[in-house]
């Protein structure tokens, strides 16, 4: 009862909104940082052409930036746990950056390829910092879509990169467009530094109220006599149950929760990054369309996807009362009957981009839910573990996909390469059924 009369008092008091402006710099920064692995796809096949690679060779340096960015996840949580984010976060950005820079000065394939691994290393630990600061920074009920809007960025990362990428090869070659795009990122990683501290009460942004409100929002809720929205039937096929919170790592590599979430990540993670990566040779070879048109057609599956996320948060918080599986089962149903329908698009530009589109929308109603249903598991000092350990095997998909992408191409066609994609759908909607939905209890420890 002290709990909801604190919270009845504070209520009163006009709360700063300062944890939105912390969003909102978070959003700026991962639109930056999706359009540095982004843009790769629009410059592929200038790449191809100048270093005479393969389908497979290019498959590979789109692969050689998700297999290290993956490989540095674990690493990653576990620096977050001990040193602060406000550190970690713009020495990722400034890195990122360079690197990015890097790539436009490559004149041999060996140095694009090692230069990709190293992007994917220097922002291994971008999302990471930015998902433990949603964690910190959020109440349970507003988790779902701080992060649909901080995955929305990835998704409009995409959508500027196609179209100014195109833009910048027409002006002045692939070379330059990776220069131009690295530009922005110091001015974004002193940004982050002024703006955003590691928890609210260490910002003078922030007044007691919000303060309170962050930490205590959910357990007034729980400690308030209104029960727990029910949904019956559906809560018994979801297995939403109380769980204890995994407060420890050890813990968290030993719950099947964590890693059943991890590889359906993994699956739906790779028909993301073959999108991102192969869609605008797609467009090229077998649709046909001119250099602007892709560039601006090869965006609409990421517009879509900013839509899906932030409409999937929403649904998530608000309408499931913070269920994440129901809006997963859907996207990776949804998916698999889009990469079929793909397979039969016609060649006309109206269709295709309303069918992209769609993709895009219906691909990221649950994608975010991935990525908050280990708040739910897990208290502030595991969760990066936990979202280590999911990222991890999410770009390990992303790694693996467009290198099977490309010798599916180089044996077979773009329609085994849909079907693949389909396949991988399927796989994920397996591993969404057999993990349990944790209840609102557990989301008081994060």
């Amino acid at each position: 009862m002290t709990v909801v009369a604190l919270s009845d008092t504070i209520a009163k008091v006009v709360r700063s909104r300062y944890r939105w402006v912390v969003l909102t710099v978070i959003v700026i920064v991962y639109m930056l940082a999706a359009a540095d692995r982004a843009n790769i796809g629009i410059a592929l096949p200038y790449i191809q052409k100048e270093f005479g690679a393969s389908n497979a060779q290019a498959g590979l340096i789109v692969s050689a930036f998700f297999l290290f960015y993956s490989l540095g996840q674990i690493p990653a949580g576990f620096l977050l746990s001990k040193i602060s984010v406000r550190v970690v976060a713009p020495v990722s950005i400034g890195l990122t950056s360079a690197v990015t820079l890097l790539i436009g000065t490559a004149h041999n394939f060996g140095m694009l390829k090692l230069y990709r691994s190293a992007l994917g290393i220097a922002e291994a630990a971008l999302p990471l910092a930015m998902l433990s600061t949603i964690n910190r920074w959020f109440p349970p009920s507003e988790k779902g879509l701080a992060t649909g809007a901080f995955l929305s960025a990835a998704k409009m990362g995409a959508v500027i990169a196609p179209p100014i990428g195109a833009a910048l090869i027409l002006l002045d070659g692939w070379r330059t467009m990776f220069i131009a795009f690295a530009i922005p990122g110091v001015l974004l990683a002193l940004l982050w530094w002024w703006l955003v501290p590691n928890d609210p009460r260490a910002s003078t942004r922030v007044n007691e109220a919000e303060a309170t409100y962050i930490e205590h929002a959910s357990e007034a809720q729980q400690t308030s006599g209104i029960p727990q929205k029910s949904f019956g039937v559906l809560d018994k096929a979801l297995r939403y149950r109380h769980i204890q919170p995994l407060s420890t790592s050890r813990a968290v590599f030993g719950s099947w929760n964590v890693w059943g979430c991890g590889l359906g990540y993994l699956l739906m993670t790779g028909v993301v990054n073959v999108l991102l990566a192969w869609l605008p040779k797609y467009l090229g070879e077998v649709k046909h369309f001119e250099l602007m048109q892709i560039g601006f057609v090869a965006a609409l599956p990421f517009a879509g996807g900013v839509l899906g996320n932030i409409v999937g948060g929403w649904l998530s918080d608000k309408v499931l009362a913070r269920r994440r599986k129901p809006t997963m089962v859907i996207s990776a149903v949804a998916t698999c009957l889009m990469m079929v329908a793909l397979v039969y698009a016609p060649n006309d530009l109206l269709w295709v981009s309303l069918l992209l589109f769609g993709t895009g929308f219906l691909l990221n109603i649950g994608y975010s839910s991935f990525s908050v249903y280990s708040m739910g598991l897990t208290n502030r000092t595991t969760y990066p573990v936990a979202a280590s350990l999911v990222n991890s095997a999410g770009q390990a998909g992303g790694a693996m996909a467009p290198l099977i992408t490309g010798l599916l191409l180089d044996a077979y066609s773009w329609t085994m390469v849909f079907l693949f994609l389909g396949a991988c759908s399927l796989g994920a909607l397996l591993f969404v059924l057999t993990i349990a939905e944790p209840a609102d209890a557990v989301e008081t420890g994060a």
